[in-house]
């Protein structure tokens, strides 16, 4: 009995021992899926949990004004009726003679350009303005340059201007290009007639009455040039890493030697021009200033041997060229691209991206190559 006691145990044993190790393997070669993994068991109790807390997005939304729009050229609210009002581009003789220039303070954009490789390379301004109608007189009008006219159509303004050298014929003759030349008043000043042209009131009310020249914009037109950045969140430049101090901008330009001061009080810079403050007896004697300041470096070609130039403003030759964006005491270097005439001139910071600018006034000078290193930013 004793005896058989012991084999039943040891078989039992023995069926157990197997049992256990054929387990092992099975498990050993089974993968398990995470699909069918064990779920996760929640012990549900009777003590009360925290309510989780709600995240609200704050959406902060544009400000809006009744009756106005954010012009498309300063980002500075105007009247509304102006939306789709084409800016004229009016040519603004600079030599010292024509001095002081009427209403160039109460314009959007300003272009200071090399006019010519004669007289140590006089510049010439192209002043851009929306709202044309609200200033009293602006001038003096001088003759305008194929540069301008490379440049002018990618706002789809209407250039203003008395003239000029044969070589803007090619130009004046394309569709996109609306000009007005010689047909403004005369202002007894006391100076030569070459500097007595100025646009009074009236004048461009005439000029788009007896031409087929629209007011508004037309097919051309390609649309805003710039990112802008509110009043209330301005550009820092000292964010970027290639950034600098920038008080003080002297242009390399011999003839008038143009030159930028930084004001910290009101972030504006102060243009001032042959050693004396720039100033407009139209409007209360007011110092030029700007929010913005644009400086591209631009290969030239002569003409003749009577010092006629144009930049190469666009193409092979145009792009991809070194610049700086300058704003509230800093400046970043920047690359500037412009493929034709209809194209908007792009500025893009050392990382490839489009730069945003201030809400603002902005100065724009095409410097020639070969005064370029003559530029001192301080």
């Amino acid at each position: 009995m004793k005896k058989k006691t012991y084999l039943l145990l040891l078989v039992l044993a023995s069926s157990l021992i197997l049992g256990g190790c054929g387990k092992d393997k099975d498990e050993k070669e089974e993968e398990i899926s995470p699909a069918f993994a064990d779920p996760v068991i929640q012990v549900v109790t009777d003590e009360k949990s925290e309510p989780e807390e709600v995240v609200q997005e704050v959406v902060v939304e544009e400000e809006t004004r009744e009756g106005m729009y954010r012009s498309e050229l300063t980002n500075e609210w105007i009247d509304e009726s102006l939306r789709d009002q084409r800016p004229i581009a009016v040519m603004v003789d600079n030599e010292k003679t024509a001095l002081p220039h009427y209403g160039v303070s109460e314009a959007d954009i300003v272009y200071e350009m090399t006019n010519s490789v004669a007289n140590d390379g006089v510049t010439r301004l192209m002043v851009l303005v929306k709202d044309w109608e609200s200033i009293t007189q602006l001038g003096s009008i001088r003759s305008v340059r194929p540069t301008n006219l490379m440049i002018a159509p990618e706002w789809n303004a209407v250039v203003c201007h008395d003239g000029g050298p044969y070589y803007i014929d090619a130009y004046l003759a394309k569709d996109y290009v609306d000009h007005f030349s010689g047909t403004f008043s005369r202002v007894n000043n006391g100076k030569a007639r070459e500097f007595t042209e100025y646009i009074l009131p009236g004048d461009l009310d005439k000029n788009f009455d007896s031409s087929k020249v629209s007011r508004t914009y037309n097919d051309y037109y390609p649309g805003a040039h710039y990112i802008f950045a509110s009043e209330n969140n301005q550009v820092d430049l000292s964010s970027d890493a290639k950034s600098m101090n920038a008080s003080s901008i002297q242009l390399p330009f011999k003839h008038n030697k143009s030159r930028l001061d930084y004001n910290p009080d009101d972030g504006l810079y102060y243009y001032s021009e042959y050693g004396a403050k720039h100033t407009d007896p139209g409007n209360d004697n007011k110092q030029l200033s700007f929010k913005n300041l644009l400086l591209q470096k631009a290969q030239y070609m002569v003409y003749d041997d009577h010092g006629y130039m144009a930049f190469y403003a666009y193409g092979d030759k145009g792009t991809n060229q070194d610049g700086y964006y300058i704003t509230n005491g800093k400046a970043i270097p920047v690359t500037w691209t412009k493929q034709d005439e209809l194209d908007i001139t792009r500025y893009y910071d050392m990382n490839g991206d489009l730069i945003t600018l201030n809400t603002g006034m902005t100065y724009i000078a095409l410097v020639p190559d070969d005064i370029w290193s003559s530029l001192e930013i301080d």
